[in-house]
């Protein structure tokens, strides 16, 4: 009479693999936690950089890519170029163009608190001329007081970017004013932050009327802002360096500034190829110390194996059992690691003020890695002891 040949249910192998698991409780947590660590780092800097692009994008939307810059270059001489005056008003007759706000740097004058400051502790700040168009044309918003208008601009007023007010530790209030080039300017408003214009962000902006009458500023502006239509960003930017100077179109320099930001979303994106390495690396280590776990793990169950294959296992069975065994630990490891990536993702993300963005990719390829270093971790400890016969494996008892 034939035997019936052995069977291995699914379930019987789920409770084989999790004998070793629950009986060596600590070597086999050190092990899942050699994965969790490689998984959480993979997972954490997807989710990351994928949030990180998220925000930057939108504020890109946000900021709009139609706004441009002109700025006075050099000449065939390396000497610095100079706009000239009717150059924003030439700008402004450009198809396409929808804002136009001139501004200069003015040299002769430094951005101090107090007149107690010496004067070459300028803290990295300057004063610039601004046109009463400068914020629809930025696209900007006041966080304090009121933007410089036809009344304002004619008389000792300055309006503050975000930072130069953050290093000055000005307020919009009564009595709050600055020392400017010898002369004491009153604070009538601080900006929000400017992302596309920082030169703005880290200066004092007074009217052009007052800056000739103090500073002796003669109209040529360094810097000229114009917002043109979305739809024909490339046609007026072609036409911008012309236009500002007819005589000498090459020492007219015009750039994007949502350019500069978009770079950012590439170079966080290269970047996260060289993060991955790392996190491969720790998956690696995981890797090993499951393998190093399940041959410790054969060794020590020898006589086990024996008394299965001595009662109809085949080496089929035992090899199973080991790799659901180490499939298993590499899938314990893969949860604790998405879990744990996914929080600090969260954690960051609230911590900027970002949206929460976690790809499919990140999940499910974070628990397809998990399972495919625990499925090769286990190949060789699994063969060994399919390898095992009875006899063998009994002897030594």
């Amino acid at each position: 009479m034939i035997a019936p040949a052995s069977r291995l249910r699914a379930a019987d192998v789920l409770r084989l693999a999790t004998i070793s698991v629950r009986s060596r409780r600590l070597r086999a947590a050190l092990s899942v936690l050699g994965i969790a660590i490689g998984i959480a780092a993979v997972v954490g800097i997807l989710s990351i950089t994928r949030s990180s692009e998220a925000n930057l994008l939108t504020e890109i939307d946000r900021l709009g890519t139609n706004l441009l810059t002109v700025v006075n270059g050099q000449t065939f001489q390396g000497q610095e170029a100079e706009l000239p005056v009717s150059a924003s008003a030439m700008i402004g007759r450009v198809p396409g163009v929808q804002h136009v706000a001139p501004t200069a740097q003015l040299t002769t004058a430094n951005v101090f608190r107090t007149d107690k400051i010496p004067a070459y502790e300028t803290g990295g700040l300057s004063v610039r001329t601004a046109d009463p168009r400068l914020l629809a044309t930025l696209n900007g918003t006041l966080r304090q007081g009121v933007f410089l208008n036809a009344a304002t601009e004619r008389f000792p007023a300055t309006v503050l970017g975000y930072q130069a007010a953050r290093s000055l530790g000005m307020a919009v209030g009564p009595g709050a004013r600055i020392w400017l080039g010898q002369h004491w300017f009153s604070v009538v408003g601080v900006l929000d932050p400017l992302p596309l214009a920082p030169e703005i962000d880290n200066a004092a902006l007074v009217g052009v009327p007052i800056a000739r009458q103090l500073f002796g500023f003669d109209g040529h502006a360094s810097r000229i802002y114009v917002r043109a239509d979305t739809a024909r960003v490339v046609a007026v930017a072609q036409l911008l360096a012309p236009t500002a100077n007819p005589e000498a179109p090459d020492g007219v320099s015009v750039s994007r500034p949502s350019d500069a930001l978009a770079a950012r979303v590439a170079v966080a994106g290269s970047s996260t190829a060289l993060f991955l390495g790392l996190g491969g690396v720790a998956l690696l280590v995981g890797a090993i110390g499951i393998a190093n776990l399940m041959v410790i793990s054969v060794l020590e169950r020898r006589t086990e194996i024996g008394l299965r294959r001595s009662l109809g296992a085949t080496r089929r069975h035992v090899a199973i059992q080991f790799l659901a065994e180490s499939l298993l630990l590499g899938l314990l490891g893969g949860a604790l690691g998405l879990a744990g990536g996914i929080a600090v993702t969260v954690g960051l993300a609230a911590n900027r003020h970002w949206s929460v963005v976690v790809p499919q990719l990140a999940i499910w390829g974070g628990l397809g890695a998990a399972l495919g270093v625990g499925a090769l971790a286990g190949l060789y400890p699994a063969a060994r002891a399919a390898r095992l016969s009875p006899t063998e494996a009994l002897s030594s008892v």
